[in-house]
């Protein structure tokens, strides 16, 4: 998949966007299932929804300023690879929903969330859904925007979280975007990132370093033949069962996702897509992310610096996780025992936003 440069398509891009779509938002209504809304004083919030290329109706949650008669700058969420809901509702105090309360109420911003099929309000079944699919409805959610008053397409940011930091350049196929902001994003190639993700994840788990050559030569057989030769896991597993206890869901799935989803994932070229980024970026790595490697972070920034000298800035987040969440060290952020969430994180993610728009 490839990122086209900006010039003539960009333009018929945005074009586009200032139209309705004809699968747009809000032309059926979608029954909410939640038993609470959002709500922030002196925010506009909009359940709306769009019908994806499978049928499915898929839940869009909007922020803009109340009673405000302009187009502004929008914040694009292209969110993380579970399952979880994007939605925010009072009381939450997840780390990625206290990021989404607090840009939703940015003065001069809204915001825009999809949540993925099955999660939420949307229809259709999370666990199923392949990579392709998922793209295709966030880039369908991009061309919406301008179907509603107060975006303005010429300023919208995307703001990409974990998986959704990798491919974020490939959401607006071609149109302007602003700039972006990336939490724990990747960008070599997803054989690369399993390799290193597990190298950590045996670490943590107590794999003594005697241990780990051989433990890392099984990795690269499983994920080979898996990622690389496109043999599905249950035929691996069963031809080497010495393997088996590298994999910790059903054979169909991993990390909640089928496994075609990861298939997918390892045809992608984010290397070129970010070569061709011209627009400012924030890069932000937690010191405490096992996830991610923080070198994907720091060359996601140098590809961009090569285009547009200065405009991509990397910072390592002290005491922070995958997603911005808080913790005393890294065993905890292992353990996922979590401190509460350092708000000035979000505000730091804000001023950014606010000084760029």
């Amino acid at each position: 998949m490839k990122v086209t440069a900006a010039g003539g398509l960009s333009l018929a891009l945005a074009a586009m966007l200032a139209m309705p779509a004809s699968a747009g938002a809000g032309n059926t209504a979608l029954a909410r299932r939640a038993s609470q809304n959002e709500s922030y004083p002196g925010v506009t919030v909009q359940y709306e929804a769009l019908t994806d290329a499978a049928g499915e109706r898929l839940r869009l949650i909007l922020t803009s300023p109340r009673g405000s008669s302009e187009r502004l700058p929008v914040i694009f969420v292209a969110g993380w690879l579970s399952c979880d809901t994007v939605e925010a509702p009072p009381g939450d105090r997840g780390a990625p929903q206290q990021l989404f309360q607090t840009l939703a109420q940015l003065p001069g911003f809204a915001t825009v969330r999809l949540e993925k099929p099955g999660v939420g309000d949307s229809q259709g079944d999370c666990a199923a859904t392949d990579f392709a699919a998922e793209l295709a409805a966030y880039q369908q959610a991009f061309r919406t925007l301008g179907s509603f008053p107060f975006a303005d397409v010429q300023r919208v940011f995307v703001l990409g979280l974990s998986n959704g930091g990798g491919f974020a350049p490939l959401v607006a196929q071609g149109a302007p975007v602003r700039g972006y902001v990336v939490v724990g994003g990747w960008i070599k190639t997803w054989f690369e990132h399993m390799l290193e993700i597990e190298r950590r994840r045996l670490a943590l788990s107590g794999v003594p370093g005697a241990q780990m050559d051989a433990q890392m030569q099984a990795v690269e057989r499983l994920y080979s033949a898996y990622l690389l030769e496109n043999t599905p896991p249950r035929e691996i597993l069963a031809r080497h069962p010495e393997l088996r206890h590298l994999w910790e869901a059903d054979p169909q799935h991993q990390y909640g996702r089928p496994v075609r989803y990861y298939q997918q994932l390892q045809q992608l070229e984010l290397m070129r897509a970010w070569s061709q980024v011209q627009v400012p970026l924030l890069a932000l790595h937690g010191e405490y992310d096992w996830i991610m490697s923080r070198d994907d972070l720091e060359l996601m920034v140098q590809l961009v610096n090569q285009n547009v000298p200065g405009s991509a800035r990397f910072q390592e987040l002290p005491q922070t996780g995958h997603t911005l969440e808080h913790y005393a060290s890294q065993a905890d952020a292992f353990a996922a025992k979590a401190l509460p969430f350092d708000a000035t994180l979000a505000a730091q993610i804000g001023a950014w936003f606010t000084a760029h728009r």
